[in-house]
């Protein structure tokens, strides 16, 4: 088995990272998950949060809003809604995503409220993340 796998990562606004990495964990909708090389065919949507990238022993994380991603034996691939830097991430710009996120629980019908709710609870939750750190 080989010690790395191809990753990328993608917006529609850019090419944020396409590097060999050892481990990728990613944000699932339905909870946190590690791809590393020799991983079994998987696809996920993807929840607001961190991408944390392993390279040469070192950490490089992304903020995700959603997307979503396809593991492979040899390669990870996201495709993000938007995807920043974590350098980039601020307070202010996690508040205004909270914002429109509780807007959407506020004008979803019946049949989305649910999704919507979780929505903004993921994004609550990402927001805390970064002023814990």
């Amino acid at each position: 088995m080989a010690d790395t796998m191809q990753f990328d990562l993608v917006s529609p606004e850019r090419k944020l990272m396409s590097v060999q990495a050892t481990s990728v964990v990613v944000p699932g909708y339905e909870g946190e998950f590690t791809a590393m090389p020799g991983h079994a065919l998987f696809f996920s949507t993807l929840r607001p949060g961190f991408v944390q990238v392993m390279v040469d022993g070192k950490e490089t994380d992304f903020f995700v809003t959603g997307g979503f991603a396809e593991v492979s034996a040899d390669s990870v691939t996201i495709l993000a809604e938007t995807a920043v830097p974590r350098g980039e991430v601020t307070r202010e710009h996690l508040d205004d995503l909270l914002a429109v996120a509780e807007d959407g629980v506020r004008k979803a019908g019946d049949h989305h409220r649910l999704s919507a709710a979780q929505r903004a609870n993921d994004m609550r939750f990402a927001r805390d993340q970064v002023v814990k750190d």
